[in-house]
């Protein structure tokens, strides 16, 4: 498609000061785009500021950055979907030949990854980056660096097959997971990242948004990988279980007495803990491979573009 229906989509909370030149750095790149800001109950002049740079604004009253994305990508009908903060951080400039590199290669989604310095942003979020990426990376049997980036180039494929959840700043690792899970066409591209403009301050809480993060990563493996999380789980209960019943069997075998009969009994439970734990993690991944089949089947009946038969 020579002209396709580009929307650039731009999450809002409190961002004056830095919306309004974040939308005009995406005008001048992608002049044929429409923006859209969907504000999420900002308390400041972020709305009149969208307005004045002429986005199309609209609203989300459910807090949440999940809750804004979802309800973006529910709403708006595009070709291409590019997806980026409101605060100014992200390189316009490049969304062309991000765009250009997605259509040419026929992918659903690239991923902007970020300078790693730490003058961009705070150190806390480079470790827990890195540290989720790597258990995102083991689980899935991927190399992204980035999984958090908020710089996102999708098709109206990807865009509109996959079912989202999170509320939260849980969004982008929700992205990230559902297209290694189907092993949907992703890429990583470095872009630039900058400080957020002087008078701006990040949402995103260090360990309060963290834990939440690892929270979600959790109950996504649980989610999407059944077997490999509950069968951790059965692996830990039976180290538990064998340490605590080897030295029971040995006492038996040299005195031919049980007398830790509490300390047996807890490892004989424990043991069948980890049976249990097994037996559902086998039957979960039956189920999970179901609505993975079925997931599948929507995408692949999706087009690429909103319009091509």
């Amino acid at each position: 498609m020579n002209n396709p229906d580009i929307a650039v989509l731009l999450p809002c909370y409190n961002e004056q000061g830095a919306i309004g030149n974040t939308i005009a750095a995406f005008k001048e790149f992608l002049p044929s785009a429409t923006i859209y800001v969907y504000d999420n109950n900002s308390t400041d002049n972020t709305v009149t500021e969208a307005k004045e740079a002429g986005a199309v604004v609209r609203h989300e009253y459910r807090q949440g950055k999940g809750e804004v994305v979802r309800r973006m990508l529910a709403d708006i009908q595009a070709d291409i979907y590019v997806m980026a903060d409101g605060d100014n951080t992200y390189d316009a400039s490049i969304c062309p030949t991000l765009i250009s590199q997605l259509t040419d290669e026929n992918l659903d989604m690239i991923i902007g990854t970020r300078s790693r310095e730490l003058s961009s942003y705070p150190k806390g979020h480079v470790i827990g980056n890195k540290l989720f990426s790597s258990l995102i990376n083991k689980a899935f049997n991927s190399n992204l660096e980035d999984v958090f980036s908020g710089y996102r180039i999708m098709s109206n494929r990807f865009v509109k097959s996959i079912p989202l959840f999170s509320d939260g700043f849980q969004i982008e690792t929700e992205l990230t997971v559902h297209a290694l899970q189907h092993k949907i066409p992703i890429k990583e591209i470095p872009t630039k990242y900058v400080p957020r403009p002087e008078g701006t301050e990040s949402k995103l809480k260090t360990y309060k948004d963290g834990f939440k993060i690892l929270n979600f990563i959790i109950f996504l493996l649980r989610d999407v990988r059944p077997l490999l999380f509950f069968s951790s789980i059965a692996l830990a209960l039976i180290a538990i279980s064998l340490s605590l019943g080897i030295p029971v069997i040995m006492e038996f075998f040299n005195t031919g007495l049980v007398e830790r009969f509490p300390t047996a009994i807890l490892a004989s439970s424990i043991a069948l803990i980890a049976v249990i734990a097994l037996f559902s993690g086998l039957i979960l991944d039956n189920v999970s491979r179901g609505r993975k089949e079925r997931k599948i089947v929507t995408y692949l009946r999706t087009p690429f573009f909103k319009n091509a038969s």
